[in-house]
């Protein structure tokens, strides 16, 4: 690109030389900026390009409250799809396990979703209960190692999955009164 400006802003003595043509020479030397400006405009829009770019903002999910209840509203009906799942797998023989493992799945990834709408103050603020949520989660996944210890130590799929989705069923109900608990206490919502 340098070398284009710098061929533009050649002496016209030298051009000359190459060019036999008076006509064209008169056009360029019309058209030809000095070599100084050029240099600036490039410096200019390379500059303001570098100085846009270091004032982006990384992107931050929405915290308002409308936010907020929306992100409570989507983990509690997935805890309700969960605990539906729980109460129809043993029906389903062979997929059960599987829906309960998406279902279970899919109740994490809207409790992190809610996470991510919460403010910086009500994530310091509520810090343990959200941790203590978190442990819960964790300990409801620890039910469907147990499901497959218990297949493995030779009891029916059947019997170790009604009894699986007993305690899924349970724990789900009780995680999402300490979620509800928790959440008014940090005014989620509000």
């Amino acid at each position: 690109m340098i070398s284009h400006f710098m061929r533009l802003c050649q002496n016209p003595r030298s051009r000359e030389s190459k060019h036999h043509d008076p006509p064209m020479k008169l056009i360029s030397n019309k058209l030809t900026p000095p070599l100084g400006l050029a240099l600036s405009v490039i410096l200019a829009v390379l500059w303001a390009s570098v100085l846009y770019a270091q004032t982006q903002w990384p992107f931050v999910p929405p915290t308002n409250p409308m936010a907020q209840r929306n992100s409570l509203n989507l983990v509690l009906n997935q805890v309700n799809w969960f605990q539906n799942a729980t109460r129809t797998a043993s029906a389903n023989t062979g997929g059960g396990y599987g829906m309960l493992v998406q279902q279970f799945q899919a109740v994490r990834s809207q409790y992190n979703g809610l996470k991510s709408a919460l403010s910086p103050q009500q994530l310091a603020a509520g810090a343990n209960q959200l941790a203590e949520l978190d442990a819960g989660l964790d300990i409801l996944q620890e039910a469907f190692a147990d499901y497959q210890t218990a297949v493995a130590n030779g009891q029916s799929n059947s019997t170790a999955l009604a009894n699986m989705c007993q305690v899924l069923n349970e724990a789900s109900r009780v995680w999402a009164q300490e979620l509800k608990q928790d959440c008014r206490q940090l005014r989620v919502g509000w």
